[in-house]
């Protein structure tokens, strides 16, 4: 029967990593730095969020070419073709209720007129010459 021997230069090189692992197990563990800030921070917002009750949006935002924009949204989108009929509401939803919240904004508020009109010139340009008032197209059946 053989005996196997260990090199010296092995059982110190295990040795060495022994102590190493020891070591390292007798430091406090630290977080990962992202790790704590995100936890607090969506804590943070959470807490302030149950704080304070929004705030109930105006039925206009006071702004003519915004109020004109969007009284004319969902004909002149439905006429551009731009969104798809079954996202149109909610897409016209979503531009109405940030374009009142920022309305009510003071830091926002001057320039929110600019906005618009640049939302409104990027619609008339997707209008391509068509009435927002065009009637919708008749779907097309496959029957013929």
């Amino acid at each position: 029967m053989k005996h196997f021997t260990v090199p010296r230069f092995a059982t110190a090189a295990c040795a060495g990593c022994a102590l190493l692992l020891t070591a390292c197990s007798q430091q406090p563990a630290r977080p990962t730095p992202s790790a704590p800030a995100q936890t607090h921070h969506h804590v943070h917002h959470l807490s302030s969020a149950a704080e304070t009750a929004p705030t109930p949006l105006p039925s206009r935002t006071g702004i003519p070419v915004c109020d004109a924009y969007l009284s004319t949204y969902i004909a002149c989108h439905r006429a551009a073709n731009i969104f798809a009929p079954d996202q149109l509401q909610s897409r016209y939803e979503t531009m109405r209720d940030s374009l009142l919240r920022d309305s009510q904004d003071p830091d926002i508020r001057p320039q929110l007129a600019n906005r618009c009109e640049s939302l409104q010139q990027s619609l008339h340009e997707a209008l391509h010459g068509k009435s927002c008032d065009a009637p919708l197209p008749m779907p097309s059946s496959g029957s013929h």
